[in-house]
């Protein structure tokens, strides 16, 4: 290929959307994801990657667990991320305006598209559409990227856990974070 063409070539289209089932190929595209994430160091919870069905399990119960809703990010039609709005459960009445954002990623491959913030911006917008008022998270120390990103978009800081995660040899510190949905 000349570097004429690749000068060309349009940058991919990138798309999130809310996903309730998988459609060809998306269960294999998103542990794919996951995968490179995970390696990548940013394995919402995951340090190494687990097998291949542990990981696909693992997405294909987040479709039917009632508290969790699934949006994907993809570029070109190809999952290169996620992240789920958690719900609080049915008998927490004192904390049921709140919810959670969790499992967030972009596969290193899929990053430098907006996808990231596409991912946080609809699922916060579906959140409030649901009629929550506050939305939470917490990551690691070592995600620079999106710390900035959650701090760009209004979150707030709120706590420090110094031993929020072990990581190879040694603790790594989580912050907590939320954001007031209704004042956004």
């Amino acid at each position: 290929m000349k570097e004429t063409d690749t000068e060309t070539r349009p940058p991919p289209v990138a798309t999130v959307e809310m996903l309730t089932e998988f459609g060809p190929g998306d269960l294999q595209d998103l542990s794919d994801a996951a995968e490179a994430a995970i390696i990548d160091g940013g394995g919402f919870g995951w340090i190494s990657p687990p097998p291949r069905e542990t990981l696909e399990a693992f997405w294909r119960g987040v479709l039917i667990i009632p508290e969790r809703q699934l949006f994907v990010g993809r570029l070109d039609g190809v999952i290169a991320g996620s992240c789920q709005i958690q719900r609080p459960p049915k008998n927490n009445e004192a904390q049921r305006h709140t919810c959670k954002l969790t499992t967030n990623f972009v596969a290193p491959w899929g990053r430098g598209h907006g996808l990231s913030r596409n991912l946080v911006e609809i699922a916060e917008n579906h959140a409030r559409e649901e009629g929550f008022k506050v939305l939470t998270l917490d990551v690691r120390e070592t995600q620079h990227a999106a710390i900035r990103l959650y701090e760009r978009l209004g979150y707030v800081r709120f706590g420090t856990l110094p031993h929020y995660a072990y990581v190879r040899d040694g603790y790594v510190a989580g912050h907590f974070y939320y954001k007031e949905l209704d004042a956004a």
